[in-house]
């Protein structure tokens, strides 16, 4: 065999052995998902939406433990439902949106648990900090869709949102849940 022939064949079988991991990857379904974050001022629940982000899925329900995840969240999208709010979580204190516009989860494993659940461990990045999570999140079939629904705890100071005098936690609470809803098909 040319050496040529033999590229030739090794960049065949890569390309075969690639198509079905990429056929694995979800499409999703951006006007029927969502991502949220649920937080206290003043010891009232607030909920706000991010408005825009990407959801990479790779889900088999035959082999759960072999999925993979990663969603990209536009921090500028994060909308309190009045524009003077949206303008102020973007500051520094807050988001830092012009530094930092995205937040990231890349989820490192996925294991089945009861009812039907799967606990979810990654690594959540916001405004430039990155700490290990771990959270349950369920999934199920909707027509020919998958349904990713969970919540994610975490503590707003560990990630820096609420600096100087914001990090007294008297106005807004330190605990925040992120909610997200994906809906994705193959």
């Amino acid at each position: 065999m040319t050496s040529a022939l033999l590229r030739r064949t090794a960049a065949a079988a890569a390309i075969a052995f690639a198509l079905p991991a990429l056929a694995a990857v979800m499409k999703t379904d951006p006007a029927k998902s969502s991502v949220s974050a649920v937080f206290k001022q003043m010891s009232v629940p607030v909920e706000a939406k991010f408005k825009k982000f990407n959801a990479q899925i790779d889900y088999d329900s035959a082999k759960p433990e072999a999925g993979k995840a990663s969603v990209d969240i536009d921090v500028p999208s994060f909308d309190l439902g009045d524009p003077e709010y949206n303008k102020e979580v973007q500051k520094k204190e807050w988001f830092n949106g012009a530094q930092f516009p995205k937040a990231s989860f890349v989820s490192s494993a996925l294991k089945p648990a009861a009812g039907g659940k799967l606990d979810v461990s990654g690594k959540l990045t916001i405004k430039g900090k990155t700490a290990d999570v771990s959270f349950p999140m369920t999934v199920k079939k909707e027509g020919n869709a998958q349904v990713f629904e969970g919540a994610l705890p975490i503590k707003r100071l560990a990630f820096n949102i609420g600096e100087g005098e914001w990090k007294d936690t008297s106005m807004v609470a330190d605990e925040v849940v992120i909610k997200f809803r994906v809906v994705a098909t193959q």
